[in-house]
């Protein structure tokens, strides 16, 4: 198949033409969009992850016409990464189901404007090859090490409580993933939730055992999340509509080109061919509308981690969600 269309025409018109949603916050209605040219002197700034959208995008030619400038940053998860995003320093990022949570628990001037569903069978509890625990039943007492707030830190959630547990009847090691690859190596810890590219990583270069994922248990979805000031900005909002659309066709297009997805990860992060090659074989991305089923889902994790006390208080996870977009990327999909 071909790659996608780099000009994506019809979408660029629709940023820089076409009238704007409606969003959560009905007190302040999305700006209107700018003209090209104006467009041309927007710098959007998107911060991303360990072989996340920059890698996408290059690996499907969608980084060579932008209709504005974009200035990748790199964090180590997703909550640093929101922190961010609330305070200005990035305008959008890409983070799975549980750091928006977060944020929005701490009141971050965030929303969410996109989201995608990725396989869930790399959200795993990983623990040494030789490691006498079989069952998650097992991990009673034990510490486990997850990035605080990350998607892995609601897949322990999820997969204790399936077990009868809770997140009290073990010690969680908050350490991001360079930290907590460590600390396993090491065995300084006896478990370890993370996601791919880490997940594969771990299994292939320090054998590590799958003890349970997040199949059957975790929702798998990720999003695009832009800070509310990024937002209120005429030209960041038009270069976001374009940004998160071209994002999507992106994800489609990894979709039918794993192997070729898989080579430009490796080269853009000096993973090994093999992990990044794994990690794809288990599926990507891809985008999903940001509907009620998305909504009701994450409520019902922002409420598992409040009944957790995990959480300073009760999270409404949709008065954080802009639909603003919804109908430039449902063009996306029905492609």
């Amino acid at each position: 198949m071909p790659k996608p269309s780099k000009a994506l025409p019809a979408l660029l018109a629709a940023a820089v033409l076409a009238g704007c949603g409606s969003q959560a916050e009905p007190a302040a209605a999305p700006p209107a969009p700018v003209s090209a040219a104006e467009l041309a002197n927007v710098t959007l700034k998107v911060g991303d992850q360990k072989g996340g959208v920059k890698s996408l995008l290059t690996a499907a030619g969608l980084l060579d016409d932008l209709p504005y400038r974009i200035e990748f940053s790199t964090f180590t998860s997703g909550p640093p990464l929101l922190e961010a995003a609330s305070a200005g320093a990035i305008d959008i990022g890409r983070v799975g189901n549980t750091p928006p949570i977060f944020a929005a628990a701490a009141d971050a001037k965030i929303s969410v404007v996109a989201a995608a569903q990725a396989p869930v069978v790399d959200d795993a509890l990983l623990v040494p090859r030789d490691s006498p625990l079989r069952d998650i039943t097992e991990l009673r007492g034990k510490t486990i090490g997850v990035a605080k707030g990350s998607s892995a830190h609601g897949q322990v959630l999820y997969n204790l409580r399936a077990a009868g547990l809770s997140t009290k009847d073990v010690k969680l090691s908050y350490l991001q993933p360079a930290d907590a690859f460590a600390a396993f190596n090491q065995k300084a810890i006896d478990a370890w939730a993370v996601w791919d590219p880490y997940t594969s990583q771990a299994q292939q270069e320090s054998n590590a055992r799958v003890l349970t994922d997040g199949v059957g248990k975790t929702n798998g979805y990720v999003f695009q999340v832009a800070g509310r000031d990024a937002l209120a900005d005429p030209g960041k909002n038009s270069a976001l509509r374009e940004y998160v659309t071209r994002v999507a066709e992106a994800q489609k297009w990894a979709d039918t080109h794993r192997p070729e997805w898989a080579a430009a990860w490796a080269a853009e992060t000096g993973l090994k061919p093999e992990v990044t090659g794994a990690a794809t074989a288990r599926g990507v991305e891809l985008p999903v509308a940001l509907d009620d089923q998305v909504l009701k889902s994450q409520q019902e994790l922002a409420d598992a981690f409040t009944e957790e006390k995990l959480l300073p208080g009760a999270v409404d996870f949709a008065a954080f969600a802009d639909q603003r977009y919804s109908d430039d990327l449902r063009t996306v999909r029905e492609k």
